[in-house]
């Protein structure tokens, strides 16, 4: 269980007298709510650790006391929010959730690169003479004809290689865990 303190009371007083003028002076300072109620919390905080210069601050200026108070809070709040601005200046900058996402290849991209990876490795395990007339006819664009030129073949061989080719490569495909 917590312990209370004797500076719980003037704590709670603080924030119930300026928490919500205190929050939201300093989310209009950061912009942003969480750092706002990590610079609020600091402050109070530090009102906390100040706690008899405060008390005494309160009773000697009278009637103006909580006046004078939440201007060194205000102040304190104002501090804290310039020197954490100045410290993230300081850093690199962090890369958030966004930025690595956008870093990141489309998801299409990254399908078609393992694509491409899976079937160079199922044309690696066919024959040349397989390989060489797909690669022709598929990946160079070739007609059978022109395939049979540049391969020095007639044109039934490259077809009859292709059909046989294909089947390889199905099969191929399918021991790599492709199925159509």
């Amino acid at each position: 269980m917590a312990q209370r303190t004797a500076d719980e009371p003037l704590l709670r007083a603080l924030w119930e007298e300026h928490g919500s003028a205190l929050l939201a002076y300093a989310q209009r300072l950061t912009g942003d709510r969480g750092r706002a109620e990590d610079i609020v919390q600091e402050t109070l905080l530090r009102a906390w650790r100040h706690g008899d210069e405060l008390d005494t601050r309160a009773r000697s200026e009278g009637g103006g006391g909580a006046a004078g108070l939440r201007g060194w809070l205000f102040t304190v709040a104002r501090h804290l929010a310039v020197d954490a601005h100045r410290a993230r200046l300081a850093r690199p900058r962090e890369a958030g959730d966004d930025t690595v996402l956008a870093a990141l290849p489309a998801s299409d991209e990254i399908e078609r690169a393992l694509d491409s990876w899976l079937v160079a490795d199922a044309l690696a395990a066919l024959s040349p003479a397989h390989r060489e007339v797909l690669v022709e006819t598929y990946y160079c664009g070739r007609s059978v004809a022109e395939a049979a030129a540049v391969l020095g073949v007639p044109p039934g061989t490259v077809k009859s290689r292709a059909h046989y080719a294909l089947r390889a490569l199905r099969l191929a495909l399918e021991e790599r865990g492709v199925t159509p």
